[in-house]
């Protein structure tokens, strides 16, 4: 059971582009999509803060920020989440600290409850969603401060500036200028300065209508609005463009000091699913690189010699005042490797001055589909080498729906795990939309046909086949239905550890010629290779 229900966001900090909130609350009812619902304390569990992403009014489609970090109290779970330079980021931003979108709406997937009589109590449930929406679902959240206001207000308020004094009475002067003139005491020579109670009078109440705005910033208007933006003021940078090294010096500076001027947050989340994405890594589990080294490691029971089960403490049945089977757990280590992935661009200086601005748009669009490329071209190799094959099948609709099967039985049996996800190449694809029944109706394609095995769409490389999700994927080196011509896994056998970002450099080389580079990083473990089945064909 899904359910959804929010509260008011707690803080929002415009300068670092934050907003935190009790995201959860515990023991208290709320209104949910599922009706009244209270979670019991510790009830909620949640994965990795950086796989959390904060959408707007549910919408999985338009994400607006990411999770920064969760931590658990004895009011609830609290989030704080970091919103995107993007314009969607930028409104969603606006809206809450001017407490027009003022609630965090969480989604949670219920894996325990029972009933309370007028509630329902939740004791086990897992994080899926976070989104901005209007109002709050639970009375107790309420939003407390902006925290970007306090140090701007602090000073305001203390300064003994002469300067300063003297602009905020002059704008209490123009906003209630009647109110002044009756303050001033009747028959004072012109000569006779007003007392310096009086003054001191205007400056605290002019304290009192003054306050300063949140969105008030006084950095530099920076151009760079897009990964283009930033390519281009980067390669001017080097060519010794005074105004573009300002603006890189502002975003490279530190981006935990500034964060909103991140230039990598523009590759922070590669286009999926498309013509140019990375099908076969979307079919896996993912993970995060740690910051620093160039080995992870990952614990795993060591296996037996068929490679079907792991050295683990054995239980028995023992006969009344029998002795107790003991066998000691082994364990080893997975090892994976961190690699360097990296492509250049040279292009000489004409082409960059004299070119139309869209270049460097384009420029990086392209090192972007080549570094993607070849990440999702190693992980199918990866997949591939480490996967066992299926029992023998035809290049047919007979043959998917063998393969199908036998691969679900393999890895069910060796591993625990459900094989979820298929990733075929382009001749599987073709294979599966062409599929018809003995009455020539498409089973695949149609939308609702009498013998329906899934969905598969000529404009879509996702579908659905026999239960599996279909992830179509071009990068395959078998081209037809032949072997290694797909693979059926469990996405827990094999994970990705990608870095989060890839980074953007440049270099002018003597000839005036300059080099723009990609790089990141990405390790895979295969953590369970008898969940991975290769298609075989007879």
């Amino acid at each position: 059971m899904l359910l959804t229900f929010n509260q008011e966001i707690q803080a929002a900090d415009v300068e670092r582009r934050m907003i935190s909130g009790l995201i959860a609350p515990y023991n208290e009812i709320g209104n949910t999509s599922a009706g009244p619902i209270m979670f019991e304390r510790g009830s909620i569990t949640y994965a990795d803060a950086s796989q959390i992403k904060l959408l707007m009014q549910h919408q999985s489609d338009k994400p607006v920020g990411r999770a920064i970090s969760f931590s658990d109290s004895t009011a609830g779970v609290y989030g704080s989440f970091r919103l995107s330079m993007s314009t969607r980021g930028q409104d969603a931003l606006t809206l809450a600290q001017e407490n027009l979108v003022s609630g965090l709406s969480v989604g949670v997937d219920v894996l325990a409850s029972k009933p309370m009589g007028d509630y329902l109590l939740v004791t086990e449930a897992v994080l899926k969603e976070v989104s901005l929406v209007e109002s709050a679902a639970f009375l107790s959240a309420s939003v407390t401060d902006i925290a970007a206001a306090r140090a701007e207000l602090e000073a305001a308020t203390s300064t003994k500036n002469t300067t300063i004094h003297t602009t905020i009475v002059e704008i209490e002067t123009e906003t209630e200028s009647e109110e002044a003139v009756t303050t001033a005491p009747e028959n004072t020579p012109e000569d006779t300065p007003v007392d310096t109670p009086v003054e001191a009078e205007k400056v605290e109440a002019a304290r009192k209508i003054i306050r300063p705005s949140v969105l008030d910033s006084q950095r530099v208007r920076t151009p760079i609005t897009s990964m283009g933006a930033y390519t281009e003021h980067k390669i001017k940078a080097a060519l010794g463009n005074e105004d573009s090294k300002l603006y890189v010096t502002a975003a490279d500076d530190s981006f935990s000091t500034n964060p909103a001027f991140s230039p990598t947050q523009y590759l922070a989340e590669f286009p999926t699913n498309t013509r140019f994405g990375t099908p076969a890594i979307d079919a896996c589990s993912r993970g995060t690189l740690p910051a620093s080294g160039m080995t992870i490691n990952v614990p795993s029971l060591v296996t037996s010699a068929g490679g079907q089960a792991g050295v683990a403490p054995v239980v028995t049945v023992e006969a009344e005042a029998g002795a107790v089977a003991n066998t000691g757990m082994v364990t080893e280590y997975l090892s994976g490797t961190i690699s360097k992935y990296s492509g250049m661009n040279t292009i000489s200086i004409e082409l960059l001055e004299r070119s139309d601005p869209n270049f460097y748009a384009e420029l990086t669009a392209q090192l972007q589909n080549a570094y993607l490329k070849t990440l999702d071209t190693t992980v199918l190799a990866a997949l591939i080498s480490a996967g066992q094959y299926s029992s023998g099948c035809d290049a047919d609709s007979d043959g998917i729906i063998e393969f199908a099967s036998d691969s679900a039985r393999k890895v069910y049996e060796a591993t625990g795990y459900f094989a979820n996800n298929y990733i075929a190449n382009g001749s599987q694809w073709q294979l599966l939309m062409s599929a018809t029944d003995t009455t020539k109706r498409p089973i695949y394609s149609a939308s609702q046909p009498m013998n329906a095995g899934g969905l598969v769409q000529p404009g879509s490389i996702r579908g659905n086949v026999l239960g599996l999700d279909l992830y179509v994927d071009k990068n395959f080196t078998a081209t037809t239905t032949i072997d290694d011509s797909a693979v059926i896994l469990a996405p827990e056998a094999f994970t990705v550890y990608q870095s989060p970002t890839a980074y953007m450099s440049v270099n002018v080389v003597s000839n005036l010629q300059v080099q723009v580079a990609i790089y990141g990083y990405m390790a895979t473990i295969a953590k369970m290779p008898k969940g991975i089945v290769k298609f075989n064909l007879n």
